[in-house]
């Protein structure tokens, strides 16, 4: 079984991925896979630095996601080249782990971007984690040390989360305390296990 787990910028999706994962569940981390296939040399990195100049690049000749980001996030016709670019290789690297599973495996791909990337037909069921605007900004600000304007960019960049919820099986309000999502998502996992 495969669960696609979803949301907005700073929603929570990567605690409720967590814990599915202490349940049982094989997580997915979709970011991470992207930001592996950023590597100096790979095939992705050569064509982003080709895409968008040697400025991205730090010192060391890596991609500097910071800047990157300052490029894309604003552009949309930007963001969607980064998309075309990056999307094809996480994709390619789920689809192979899920091919690659076990039959009683439960695989969560935890994705920002889940629905927008097209992955909405590879999960059993879909779990978007919504909160409030509020909290998004707050908790984007405090992991990822950037503005508020940089970070309201981000957001609406995103499909919308209400437009998310509509798509869901399973909708999870991460505003409250982490033990209330916590139950939430236990609940979650033995309906999913029992059928």
């Amino acid at each position: 079984m495969a669960i696609g787990v979803t949301g907005g910028l700073g929603t929570g999706k990567t605690f409720v991925a967590s814990v599915f994962k202490a349940m049982g569940a094989k997580v997915l981390d979709a970011d991470r896979i992207a930001h592996g296939s950023l590597k100096k040399g790979s095939r992705p990195y050569k064509r982003i630095v080709k895409s968008f100049g040697p400025d991205i690049l730090n010192k060391r000749g890596m991609i500097d996601r910071k800047r990157l980001a300052a490029l894309v996030f604003g552009d949309s016709k930007s963001l969607k080249r980064l998309e075309g670019i990056i999307h094809p290789e996480v994709i390619r690297h789920i689809r192979q782990k899920i091919s690659g599973a076990r039959p009683k495996d439960v695989i969560v791909i935890d994705a920002p971007l889940l629905i927008e990337a097209g992955l909405l037909n590879i999960v059993d069921k879909l779990v978007v984690v919504t909160s409030s605007r509020r909290n998004q900004i707050k908790r984007t600000i405090a992991k990822f040390r950037i503005t508020e304007e940089e970070c309201a960019k981000r957001i609406y960049s995103q499909m919308p989360l209400e437009k998310k919820a509509r798509l869901a099986d399973f909708v999870v309000n991460n505003d409250g305390p982490k033990e209330k999502t916590k139950r939430k998502v236990k609940k979650i996992w033995k309906d999913l296990v029992k059928r």
